[in-house]
C-alpha cells in the first residue's frame, strides 16, 4: 500500500514516514501543498495524511479542491487544532483527523483502516479462477484455502487483479508497493513474484510476459 505523507515539520515527518515504512508501508513524502499537488497529480496512492496548517497554506482547503474535482483518495489530517469546528470541517473534506501529540501505532491503525477503506471503495472482493482478493478483509485465498501474503504481495496482486487478464507493467506494479527510493531496475519485484508464485501453488497462474512485466492467465 502506497501512502503520501505531507509535512513540514521535519521531526514528525521522519517519525511518521519511519512508522508507516516499518508496518509495510511504501512512503512518499511532501514538504508543502506544492509537492503534494506534483505528487498526486502522477502517484496513485491508497492513503495520504497532511498536516492540518503548512507553511504552504491550509491542506483542508487543498484537499478540499482536489475533491472537487473528483479526487476520492482517503485522507488522514494531522492537527493541533481540535475545536469541534475544526473536526466537522476536517472530516467534511478528509476520512479521518489526528490530534497532535499522538502515538505512532494509533497513526499505523488509522492508515491502515483507511487503505482498507480505499480499496474497498475499488471493488470489495477481485477473482480470476479460484484466486480470490478480498479487500475489505484484506484476505487472499485461492481454491478456498488462506494464502500468509505480506502487504506487498497484496497490493501486487490486487493490481494484476484489477488488470482483468491484461499484463501489467513491472514499473506500475513496483510503484503500487514500492515507493521512489526503489529504482526500476532493482529486483525487488522479482523476488516478491517468485514468493507468490511458490504461495500460489501450482497449477501455475501468474506469469511472466517478456518485455512488459506479468500476467494472471489459466494457462503457461
Amino acid at each position: 500500500m502506497r501512502v503520501l505523507v505531507t509535512e513540514d515539520d521535519e521531526n514528525l515527518r521522519v517519525a511518521v514516514e519511519g512508522s508507516l515504512r516499518g508496518s509495510g508501508f511504501a512512503v512518499d513524502v511532501a514538504l508543502d501543498l506544492g509537492g503534494a499537488d506534483e505528487a498526486v497529480s502522477v502517484n496513485s496512492y491508497d492513503c495520504t495524511v497532511f498536516d492540518r496548517m503548512l507553511p504552504s497554506g491550509d491542506s483542508l482547503r487543498f484537499v478540499s479542491a482536489l475533491r472537487q474535482r473528483g479526487w476520492a483518495v482517503p485522507v488522514l489530517f494531522l492537527t493541533a487544532r481540535d475545536t469541534v469546528d475544526d473536526r466537522i470541517a476536517g472530516l467534511a473534506w478528509g476520512d479521518d483527523y489526528l490530534v497532535k501529540p499522538f502515538e505512532m501505532a494509533e497513526l499505523v491503525v488509522r492508515v491502515r483502516s483507511l487503505c482498507r477503506r480505499g480499496a474497498a471503495r475499488i471493488a470489495p472482493v477481485l477473482r480470476h479462477g479460484d484466486l480470490e482478493l478480498d479487500t475489505g478483509r484484506y484476505e487472499v485465498r485461492r481454491a478456498g484455502a488462506l494464502l500468509p501474503v505480506t502487504t506487498k504481495e497484496f497490493v501486487v496482486l490486487q493490481r494484476l487483479l484489477a488488470a482483468g487478464g491484461r499484463a501489467v507493467r513491472r514499473a506500475d506494479l513496483i510503484a503500487a508497493a514500492w515507493d521512489e527510493y526503489v529504482p526500476p531496475a532493482s529486483n525487488v519485484l522479482d523476488v516478491l513474484i517468485a514468493g507468490l508464485r511458490r504461495k500460489l501453488g501450482p497449477p501455475p497462474v501468474l506469469h511472466t510476459v517478456r518485455g512488459v512485466g506479468y500476467v494472471l492467465g489459466g494457462t503457461g
